[in-house]
């Protein structure tokens, strides 16, 4: 058996990577993980449904070397959930069809073509053999070959809702990381020699759990501790752990210290397919169906041997074929009846979601394999997601259908319509949704959905925006882009290429970000043509506006997310479950000021440190000094609000930017560098400890450098140091950048004006304070004024006042890109933070580390986001009604989802409902929700509307505001109350708000204060003023 085809791409063994290509998923994986991948060689059989997703994911992970293997021809089944399928590769072999489309996914990765029967001296050349839709013979044959040779078998498998991975990796492999997290480091506090108990700095929880293991640095005292072998802990409190009795013959503890987690090796042992049949460990789906899995694992057995003995798989909806799939279960299975009709109705379905959830997560298992990093599945999972089928609170009720309804007829949907029934798929064709995304998880929405055939009828419509342009760290996942795509618009490319899917689809791209500034273009009309929401976003504040848009227009928003490995789902639905921004994750913790600014004890201090200098210096002076020169009268007006020291603050620096520090040439900007090295990394701690000496005691006799306040020392300039260098070289670039000057790039011309450059001797100042405290910092930002500073405020205004804002340049402000290596950002924020970090003793960080701190990127996988994208549509397929609105579905259907590949963990829950809150006032629920208001249809007047509030709950209004303008008040004087009263509303809120309302604007929100007849304000919902 030979290669019958191969895409050229260089395969030399070595596991060297484009760092840039890869970033977002060597920090999930990290760059020992990443380069066992580059090692790797991995062959999939099968490229069906689930083997394209195998193959797709593994291709964009960067696995070496990818075989691709099928012996199968295309069928009218595949389509529905095979996107790189056409109709016209019907009758031609899979792996062939699609080989070009997946080896154009990644230009890093030798991609193999095979067509031949499998046999066990090409198996046994792989590293891995996925097997997909393959016959449990086939497996059990192929199983045995790989635990020959000792290699790695993955088995997986999906009809229609249901799923199937088999992990095997051998009777003893290695795990050098079972969770993937980052290792625990934190300060100490105390050692007890007699206990070995280890309390953590400032009661701060340690994070551990009982078995991990850690070592220590800078322990003093006790210093035994320092570089010893990693000690196995046990958990006493969230702040204390115990290390036994190793340390009772160390020396006494007296200070300091620091533990860091270690992650050791463990050894998973697997057994075989053919012994795992008999005796099976299967990881649970979904708790709330703990009786499914057990029951799953004999009804696979039952397929595969009906599908040997009848040459096909059972029909849908035959009850016969019910009946002779029992009959193939394996002795002694016991078996719920209704699953058994369920699961051989739907032996011939074909869904791309479950695809796209199966094979996510077979191929994160098949990288584990390869890595031997994170814990493999121990060994079988049974997806099942039945829950999706349509009850009888659907148009589209599953247990009315017929064979007639689901029978297949050469269409492209038939893998569907199997499931389904034809008429659930015509109410598919006719969705509008509305996608706010195009990166990871939107390409894998649009994929699947372009597959289930949404909008692709001549009534449906998709829109999709997003406002960025591809970059080359995308290419690693989201897999609608090519590297000749990079700088276009994602959601253009996006829409192009979902259109070879499935070109049919009705899909438009739009670029804008959603926000109140972009309502004129999604409009009341927008939304109110829609059917639904996805959400495809990466950040909170968009989450939250289109939360508070959807429960507007009460449309199903579906959100989703992903984090490394870890993934979650919810489903916001109209009048049944409460919104995204009901319950809030609490924020992210704060750097204290007084920690950045004087006292850092770690890396990511030094880094948030260098990120807000790199803004101090090079992107807010640009933009102060820019508003001044274009709009010096409205500038200076904004600043005689501040108080007079802020005002010498703000207009000190305008004058430091165009006057007395503005460089004239890129000499200028070496020499501006290098004084911002002596003060930032000399003269400042000098500074510090001229107040603070080594040896200060505070008060209370307690050493002032000690417990997270690390004693820092200078450094004194040496060019021949990389972070001295870097840290220059990359500031003088950027400095000449912002003035419009060409740098100095010839690095001997640089080094002979640097060398030249001689800074003064170091003098203590005697008017400087130094915030100690968190407090003390705060209360140094709102700091007054000095007696001298309204002198020095004059000075600064007169020099001003002579700038001549007509011939004055602007500046360019430099705005933080993190993935331009030749923008000298990253160089210039890794130098500035490794030299602070060496002020303080701080172990540095190297570029990559850096970037994922400062650029606040979030680790990413192509795996974890296919298998959320798949979880959000089988949230979608519950949606689908016969009509605009959406049907009635009961709240138990639905499951908000998270998972853990890296474990693996799966875990479903019902979304919560929407908190009813008791109503104060006539109504015939006796309560209301987020989801409920008032709908009145103007034009009316003031008095009309208010009267209109009172026979609806016989309450009294008070008050009532528009947005952030109060447009009704009982504290109105008496006649203007009454004048409010005969206007018409819509020109009171144009009135109040001194602003036209625009034509596309079909209704606003009034926000009412009512109070009953005791005269006790009582809560309403608010009210939806239709205009027109």
């Amino acid at each position: 058996m030979g290669i019958n085809s191969e895409n050229g791409m260089a395969d030399n063994g070595d596991a060297v990577f484009d760092k840039n290509l890869y970033s977002r998923q060597i920090y999930a994986l990290g760059e020992s993980a990443m380069m066992h991948l580059r090692k790797a060689s991995v062959l999939i059989s099968g490229i069906g449904s689930v083997g394209v997703e195998v193959a797709k994911n593994l291709i964009l992970g960067g696995i070496r070397q990818v075989t691709i293997h099928d012996t199968r021809d295309a069928r009218w089944l595949d389509l529905s959930a095979q996107y790189y399928l056409k109709e016209s590769d019907i009758g031609r072999n899979r792996a062939e069809a699609s080989f070009e489309h997946l080896a154009e996914l990644n230009d890093s990765v030798t991609c193999h073509l095979s067509m031949d029967p499998l046999n066990e001296n090409f198996v046994k050349q792989f590293d891995l053999t996925v097997l997909t839709d393959a016959p449990l013979s086939m497996q059990l044959i192929v199983n045995d070959w790989t635990r020959k040779h000792n290699r790695h078998f993955i088995a997986t498998d999906a009809r229609g809702l249901f799923g199937i991975v088999f992990v095997d990796v051998g009777a003893e492999f290695k795990v050098n990381d079972l969770n993937g997290e980052r290792c625990k480091e934190l300060l100490i506090e105390h050692v007890d020699a007699e206990t070995g108990d280890v309390t953590t700095l400032d009661n701060v929880m340690h994070g551990l759990e009982d078995g991990d293991y850690v070592t220590f640095s800078e322990v003093k005292g006790m210093t035994e501790l320092n570089g010893i072998e990693p000690l196995k802990i046990t958990i006493k409190k969230p702040n204390v752990f115990n290390i036994g009795k190793v340390v009772a013959k160390f020396s006494p503890y007296v200070e300091g210290g620091r533990f860091t987690q270690v992650k050791v090796p463990s050894i998973i042992s697997h057994k075989s397919l053919k012994e795992s049949l008999i005796e099976p460990d299967i990881l649970m789906w979904d708790f709330a169906k703990f009786e499914n899995p057990s029951q799953l694992h004999a009804l696979w057995q039952a397929l595969h041997s009906f599908e040997a003995k009848h040459k096909r798989s059972p029909m849908p909806r035959s009850n016969e074929d019910v009946g002779l799939l029992k009959v193939e279960l394996p002795p002694g299975a016991e078996l719920d009846e209704n699953l058994l009709r369920i699961f051989s109705y739907q032996a011939c379905g074909n869904l791309a979601p479950i695809a796209s959830i199966v094979g996510g997560i077979a191929a994160q298992e098949a990288m584990k394999a390869v890595m031997h990093h994170m814990t493999p599945l121990k060994q079988f999972l049974y997806i099942d997601c039945i829950e999706a089928l349509p009850g009888d609170w659907s148009p589209f009720d599953n247990n009315n259908l017929t064979a007639n309804d689901c029978e297949m007829k050469n269409c492209r949907y038939d893998g569907q319509v199997a499931v389904f029934g034809r008429a659930y798929q015509e109410a598919l064709l006719k969705q509008k949704y509305f996608i706010v995304g195009a990166g990871a998880i939107g390409c894998e929405l649009l994929k699947n959905l372009a597959m289930m055939g949404v909008a692709c009828g001549p009534d449906g419509k998709l829109k999709i925006t997003d406002m960025d342009q591809i970059e080359i760290s995308n290419l690693n996942r989201q897999f609608l882009f090519r590297r000749n795509d990079v700088g276009n618009k994602k959601s253009e490319v996006a829409v192009k290429a979902v259109k070879d899917f499935n070109l049919n689809i009705k899909i438009d791209a739009l670029s804008e970000r959603v926000g109140a500034e972009t309502e004129s273009i999604f409009t009341d009309d927008f939304f109110n043509d829609l059917n639904g929401v996805l959400n495809a976003l990466d950040n909170v504040d968009a989450r939250r506006y289109m939360d508070r848009r959807c429960i507007y227009y009460r449309l199903p928003l579906l959100d989703s997310g992903t984090m490394g490995t870890k993934g979650n789902t919810q489903v916001v639905y109209p009048h049944l479950t409460e919104s995204y921004g009901s319950s809030v994750d609490p924020p992210e913790k704060d750097i204290p000021i007084c920690t950045l600014k004087n006292f850092p004890n770690e890396i990511q201090h030094t880094i948030q440190w260098a990120r807000d200098l790199f803004e101090g210096l090079f992107t807010t002076p640009a933009e102060t000094a820019n508003q001044f020169i274009s709009d010096e009268r409205g500038f200076l007006q904004r600043v005689d609000q501040m108080n007079t020291a802020q005002r010498l603050h703000m207009l000190s620096k305008v004058e430091e930017a165009l006057i007395r520090e503005r460089p004239h040439s890129p000499e200028d900007c070496i020499k501006w560098a290098r004084m911002n090295f002596q003060e930032y990394f000399h003269n400042m701690i000098a500074q510090l400890l001229h107040m603070f000496p080594p040896d200060q005691v505070t008060e209370q006799g307690i050493k002032f450098w000690s417990g997270s306040k690390r004693c820092p020392h200078v450094l004194d300039f040496n060019p021949d140091e990389p972070e001295h260098f870097n840290f220059v070289w990359a500031a003088s670039i950027l400095r000449a950048h912002q003035y419009g000057i060409t740098p100095i790039i010839d690095k001997k011309k640089f080094l002979a004006v640097l060398n030249e450059i001689h800074p003064p001797p170091f003098m203590p100042k005697s008017d400087v304070k130094i915030a100690v405290t968190e407090a003390e910092a705060k209360q140094e930002e709102k700091a007054t004024a000095d007696d001298d500073v309204d002198e020095k405020l004059q000075s600064v205004m007169m020099n001003l006042a002579k700038l001549n804002k007509k011939t004055t340049k602007s500046l360019i402000p430099i705005d933080f890109e993190k993935d331009d290596d030749t923008n000298h950002h990253m160089e210039f924020i890794t130098a500035a933070s490794n030299l602070r970090a060496d002020n303080y003793q701080i172990t540095p960080a190297d570029v990559m580390k850096t970037k994922q701190i400062a650029g606040r990127i979030i680790p990413a996988l192509a795996t974890t986001t296919a298998a959320v994208a798949g979880l959000v549509c089988i949230e979608l397929y519950k949606m689908i009604g016969d009509g605009h609105q959406p049907p009635n579905v009961p709240l138990k259907v639905f499951k908000n989802g998270f998972l853990n590949l890296a474990l693996p963990f799966f875990g479903f829950s019902e979304p919560i409902a929407a908190p009813k809150k008791k109503v104060g006032f006539k109504c015939a629920d006796g309560y209301f929700t987020l989801w409920d208001r008032f709908e009145i249809q103007g034009p009316k007047k003031m008095k009309e509307l208010i009267q209109w509030i009172k026979e609806e709950t016989g309450l009294d209004v008070t008050m009532m505001s528009c947005g952030v303008s109060l447009i009704y008040s009982f504290f109105l004087s008496s006649d203007k109350r009454m004048e409010r009263l005969e206007q018409d509303m819509k020109d009171i809120v144009e009135e109040v708000t001194r602003k036209k309302i625009p034509d596309y604007v079909q209704s606003i929100v009034l926000e009412v204060i009512a109070n009953n007849k005791d005269d006790e304000d009582v809560e309403i919902p608010y009210i939806k003023f239709n205009l027109r």
